[in-house]
């Protein structure tokens, strides 16, 4: 038997203006002459992105989702060129503290997915330089939430550029200049157009990375692997984390646009992806990468009812045996 989690990402479709990405552009912060008023706005757009945070869990909480991830575009113009100076954390502290508490009362798996910008084996100091500062931020808000850093932030593996075997010992080369509380944060994901299964699995096992395995990224990009083969190797990544095991599950738009992510999730193919791995792990936590978000995780909660071997426990988590 296998529990399960279900989890969904960023924002509600059915809480009502609860963005959590509000934004500002540099260029609407120019036109603000005041520099101390600008940066003051946006402090309050910041503030008011985590207020819907924590609206999120309240709305997570109330209907028994204990995964979330935030989005990454909480504090805009965070680490811009042009207000390296802007100590943005100091303002947001009482916030987060809110965050803090409440997910203590309301226990919740929370994580992160930066930026595709966010490059650890691009060959460009400057690029990867700023990559550590966007990771910084992530920590910092971990930090500011009380929430352990540890495995809360998946990234894709990076770049190709034009070699891949060249691309995945620059990751090695820059992983060594990178601080271990940086370092402790990262969980890699196999992507769909450059780097497969095995190709991440080389970094994580190397490096002691856990891999976060996405299915439909495999289905559109494998390179001839059978993912079954390498399941007992992606479980030993989690091995020396506090955390459950964690996947990505999304499902194709249409055979056409098959890399998209559809509305929703096909239950049929999730359902035989579970029967696959069940029994190999105690506890696996599924990200739903949907455009409908909570609806999508909604609706496959109701695709699988009455499924056999299924056995709810509350509103998102499940035992298949």
């Amino acid at each position: 038997m296998t529990l399960v989690r279900l989890g969904y990402v960023a924002m509600s479709v059915e809480l009502q203006n609860a963005s959590p990405s509000q934004t500002m552009t540099f260029a609407q912060f120019e036109k603000i002459k005041d520099r101390d008023a600008a940066i003051r706005k946006l402090e309050r757009i910041a503030i008011s992105n985590l207020e819907n945070c924590l609206r999120l869990l309240k709305h997570n909480a109330g209907n028994q989702i204990h995964f979330f991830r935030f989005s990454s575009r909480l504090i805009p113009l965070a680490n811009h060129e042009e207000l390296l100076d802007w100590d943005y954390i100091s303002p947001l502290k009482d916030t987060l503290k809110k965050l803090a508490v409440y997910i203590k009362e309301h226990p919740a798996r929370i994580d992160f997915h930066p930026d595709h910008f966010v490059v650890l084996n691009t060959p460009d100091k400057d690029i990867l330089k700023n990559s550590l500062k966007t990771l910084a931020m992530h920590k910092a808000l971990l930090k500011g939430m009380e929430i352990d850093p540890e495995h809360r932030c998946v990234l894709h593996v990076g770049g190709g550029y034009n070699d891949k075997e060249k691309a995945l010992e620059q990751f090695i080369h820059n992983w060594a200049y990178i601080s271990p509380f940086i370092q402790q944060m990262i969980m890699l994901e196999n992507d769909d157009t450059t780097f497969t299964v095995r190709d991440t699995l080389y970094l994580c096992e190397k490096l002691g990375i856990p891999m976060v395995f996405d299915y439909h990224h495999h289905l559109a990009h494998h390179e001839e692997e059978e993912w079954a083969a390498d399941w007992g190797r992606i479980v030993a990544t989690w091995t020396q984390s506090p955390l459950p095991i964690k996947m990505h599950i999304s499902s194709p738009r249409s055979e056409k646009d098959f890399r998209a992510h559809a509305d929703t999730i096909d239950s049929q193919m999730f359902l035989w992806f579970l029967r696959q791995i069940k029994g190999t792990v105690p506890e696996i936590h599924c990200m739903i990468e949907a455009k409908q978000k909570d609806a999508a995780l909604f609706q496959l909660a109701e695709d699988l009812q009455g499924r056999d071997g299924i056995m709810w426990i509350d509103q998102s988590s499940f035992m298949i045996e």
